[in-house]
């Protein structure tokens, strides 16, 4: 196991009912002046922006608001929610969504501070000012409620870039299962997916003599495997809502990646996908990280055994564990398919005839990336490929 720091901040608030105590959790963290930041319409005809309002105007907190963030959230907006933040002195942004909403929160939390364009943060320079940002969780998948991430796509080329710092922990998340019990089917699968991503970017490691985390791993996966087809059936269960909810935060607070390399690869791969397509960041991660997998498993393939035979319950074939390592593979993407995910391009709306483009935008050029496997732009453009032929 490597050495590490582990930080996490954030005061998690679980339970049905919770998004009336915000003003509270507001004040608490020295909020006087709030944005409350959102996506559609579907927030305010719940009556969730209704509960929040009451609940800061209940707590004596100021408010404004910006809705209207996209999957794959856009610089465009980041840009209003900055110059509303700085026009009306906020000091805390209050994500009310999921995934997107939170992870645009964070990139205005980093321009408003900033004399620049805050664009700079997501293009590699460090972050070294945030304000403070908190959540009203509405979707369990990107683990964003818990992390320092964010990842934002800019309209101009639709490059989808990413930052992070411990500057970027929300403060506190509330967490209410309920409020996904409305999701549609589809939804909820690529959330399920992209927690599933999450852990498996951490769990493909070259670091030895991680059993705690890999532990820790294969219990989130094995809680997906379990509940997401209970979720997919009977949309109302909230005992299986709330373990795929916490499940989400633990796949993501690092808590299952300490002391150990990691792997981020597939994320950057579909990143161009999403940013290309506009598809669902969790749909394009059932068609790159099976396509990833079968690329790669070679370099460790015990380790590829041991997540068929824990995770999948695929049966160890010592005489020959490449069987076992591809036989896990493939549970894995039944899976996916099963849950009413995309398996190969055709499936996603991608087009074989992009990969050239796609593979540009990844952007090595004749470098490598780091991770489990170090890949150059010609084993990238050989995932896609993979990912574009894809079967069962």
């Amino acid at each position: 196991m490597l050495n590490f720091n582990f930080y996490s901040p954030t005061e998690f608030v679980f339970g049905k009912g919770r998004a009336a105590e915000a003003g509270h959790f507001v004040k608490k963290y020295g909020g006087t002046k709030v944005l409350i930041h959102y996506g559609g319409g579907s927030a305010v005809k719940s009556g969730l922006i209704g509960t929040v309002k009451k609940s800061l105007d209940d707590a004596g907190v100021k408010y404004c608001e910006l809705g209207g963030v996209k999957p794959n959230p856009r610089d465009t907006l980041v840009y209003k929610g900055i110059e509303l933040c700085k026009k009306e002195g906020v000091d805390l942004i209050l994500a009310v969504g999921g995934g997107s909403v939170i992870d645009s929160s964070k990139a205005i939390a980093v321009g408003v501070p900033y004399d620049g364009d805050f664009w700079d943060m997501y293009s590699g320079k460090p972050v070294e000012k945030a304000l403070h940002v908190a959540t009203v969780l509405t979707i369990a998948a990107a683990g964003s409620e818990g992390s320092g991430d964010s990842v934002i796509t800019k309209e101009d080329g639709m490059l989808k870039r990413g930052t992070g710092s411990d500057l970027l922990r929300p403060r506190f998340s509330i967490m209410d299962p309920s409020l996904t019990q409305t999701l549609p089917a589809y939804q909820t699968a690529c959330g399920a997916t992209d927690i599933m991503a999450h852990v498996f970017e951490r769990y493909f490691t070259n670091t030895t003599e991680v059993e705690i985390t890999d532990r820790l791993c294969e219990a989130v996966l094995l809680t997906m495997v379990k509940e997401t087809p209970r979720v997919i059936a009977d949309p109302d269960n909230y005992e299986a809502r709330a373990n795929i909810m916490w499940a989400g935060t633990v796949a993501h607070t690092n808590l299952c990646g300490v002391g150990r390399e990691q792997d981020w690869n597939s994320h950057g791969i579909e990143h161009e996908l999403s940013g290309l397509y506009d598809v669902a960041h969790g749909a394009g991660l059932a068609v790159i990280m099976p396509a990833w997998m079968e690329f790669v498993y070679k370099h460790n393939v015990m380790r590829f055994c041991q997540m068929a035979t824990r995770v999948f319950g695929c049966q160890m074939d010592f005489e020959n564990p490449e069987a076992t390592a591809l036989a896990g593979i493939k549970a894995f993407r039944t899976f996916l398919h099963g849950i009413g995910m995309p398996i190969n391009f055709d499936e996603l709306g991608a087009k074989r005839e992009d990969i050239p483009a796609l593979v540009e935008k990844f952007g090595l050029g004749d470098g490598r990336t780091g991770g489990f496997v170090h890949l150059s732009s010609d084993d990238v453009a050989q995932i896609y490929n993979i990912a574009a032929n894809a079967e069962i």
